[in-house]
């Protein structure tokens, strides 16, 4: 880590520490990345503002007051529209609103003024084609809510404390190859969900996991034509798969939770995704599936759905995401719901990589019946891969990875499938298990090597002793279609034989050290004029 970021990170927990005696972790998170958007927004706002004023040899607070302001700022706000999505007035930029709250070293009274600009933020965007991707962005940043203080005073001294905070740390938005804002980010999102216990850790996926996630999706490919997230949370797994190819041409989520949806749109554009290129949609995705994504189909799909979670099947026995395959996920269990959605979903040409409970490998009934039809009569489970026990915030249950790719039954690989057992592969820090790089590359480089196995004759059998197998179709069938990691990936350790004689031995000797023992004791008994214990 560098030392800017470190004194990026000091000052964030600082500030999370200002809010700390106020509220819990959720709502301060969800203040503290409110007001990171505001300022990217701003800064991105400014930067474009520049770059349109600078044939005339003005800057963007220069246009207050000039002679042509009205045109001028209407010529700026119809270009951001379009480049932006959004569009801010100079006096409604960040760096002014914290310089009036903190004139001089002495508060103002800004609340009312910023509770106007965010809501102009979401207004200026009405009737353009960004309408629905910055609509009620802010409205879990409550400036009126008895958690920033017990009267208005109180909340508007601490929000300028806030700002203040923020407006002393550089961005660089200028810098293309720095990503502090989105650095930021993603350090407050893991530190509180982290910190937070399991309702936090909901939506968030370890980066970690995430990395593996992407790793796999995108082997052998530099360019993606879409992906999606059935169950984004704030979309950092979308944006983990954008950096492991050159070119990602949408980026497409699906995300119940409205305060997690709004995190997820901010993060799309605090990571410079053009408002165009991304649709996120805040719906149950197995009752409620997008509109605009039912009939799309995608080349890459990963997801971290809430495990063995509750859900309604009744209403869509019918849908044709599920009907094909004759049996519904259990009520109690939507883990296969979520895998047919995603299947329903892939393109031809698509990988889909997803993270579940254990129990999807050998669980029966309806569940056994899913896993039958995705390894028989679709052919296709690519891997599965087995992670290690409490490396997800909020849980400490052993998860694996399921690779489905659409069109395997075509490939090479359509007779067989591979195991990993990852399981012991991990760094114990503080109470989390941590997947090291080591432990990361050493997943996908064995993916990797039986992806490319076919180029090279084909591979039977044990890839590596008592961590890979792979297995034919025709030993899955007579494991009956289950897929326990144990049942394939031998990591039985033998035992180093017992030298009886030598255990006898120390058997002997302990014996005649008791005796001594004993003969000392009663010694010392009989020089006391007591009685022996023994």
């Amino acid at each position: 880590m560098s030392e800017d970021q470190q004194q990026l990170h000091q000052t964030l927990w600082n500030i999370a520490n200002d809010l700390r005696g106020n509220m819990d972790a959720d709502d301060f998170r969800d203040y503290i990345l409110g007001f990171i958007f505001y300022k990217y927004l701003s800064r991105k706002m400014a930067l474009h503002a520049n770059k349109i004023l600078k044939p005339d040899g003005l800057e963007y607070h220069e246009v207050i007051g000039h002679p042509m302001e009205k045109e001028l700022i209407h010529e700026i706000k119809l270009d951001a529209l379009d480049a932006l999505g959004y569009f801010l007035k100079p006096t409604e930029l960040f760096s002014e609103l914290a310089k009036r709250g903190n004139s001089g070293g002495v508060n103002k009274f800004i609340l009312e003024d910023l509770q106007k600009v965010l809501i102009n933020i979401e207004q200026s965007t009405m009737g353009s084609e960004s309408e629905e991707d910055f609509g009620n962005l802010f409205e879990d940043l409550d400036l009126t809510s008895s958690k920033l203080g017990k009267t208005e005073e109180a909340k508007n001294a601490l929000i300028v404390k806030v700002l203040v905070h923020l407006e002393g740390i550089n961005f660089d938005l200028e810098n293309r190859e720095s990503d502090v804002l989105g650095d930021a980010y993603e350090y407050l999102i893991g530190q509180f969900a982290s910190g937070a216990g399991k309702k936090a850790g909901e939506f968030y996926t370890p980066q970690q996991v995430s990395k593996i996630l992407a790793q796999l999706v995108t082997t052998g490919k530099d360019r993606l034509k879409s992906v999606y997230d059935p169950t984004c949370g704030s979309g950092s797994l979308l944006l983990r798969v954008a950096k492991e190819v050159n070119e990602v041409g949408g980026f497409y989520g699906q995300e119940s939770n409205p305060t997690t949806y709004n995190l997820a749109r901010m993060n799309m554009i605090m990571h410079d995704v053009h408002y165009k290129r991304f649709d996120i949609y805040n719906e149950d995705t197995l009752v409620n599936p997008s509109p605009k994504h039912s009939e799309m189909k995608f080349e890459a799909i990963v997801a971290n759905p809430p495990f063995s979670a509750k859900w309604n099947p009744d209403a869509i026995i019918s849908d044709e995401r599920f009907s094909p395959y004759g049996k519904m996920a259990p009520k109690s269990k939507a883990d296969f719901a979520f895998v047919q959605h995603m299947i329903y979903q892939l393109d031809t040409n698509g990988t889909m990589a997803c993270v579940l409970p254990h129990g999807v490998l050998f669980r029966g009934a309806a569940e056994g019946h899913i896993r039958q039809y995705l390894i028989e009569d679709t052919n296709q489970l690519d891997a599965v891969i087995g992670l290690p026990a409490n490396i997800f915030y909020g849980t400490g249950i052993p998860t694996c990875i399921l690779v489905l790719k659409k069109d395997r039954a075509s490939t090479p690989l359509s007779d067989r499938l591979l195991f990993i057992d990852a399981s012991n592969d991990f760094e114990k820090v503080k109470t989390q298990n941590v997947l090291l790089p080591k432990h990361i590359e050493h997943i996908i480089s064995t993916y990797r090597n039986y992806v490319n196995s076919p180029l090279e004759g084909g591979v039977r059998g044990v890839l590596e002793d008592k961590y890979s197998y792979v297995a034919t179709l025709d030993e899955v069938r007579e494991n009956d279609y289950n897929l326990n990691i144990p049942r394939y990936v031998d990591t039985f350790e033998e035992e180093e034989p017992v030298d009886l004689q030598a255990v006898s031995q120390q058997l002997q000797q302990l014996a005649q050290d008791i005796k001594e023992t004993d003969a000392t004791i009663a010694d010392y008994c009989q020089q006391l004029g007591i009685d022996t214990p023994f």
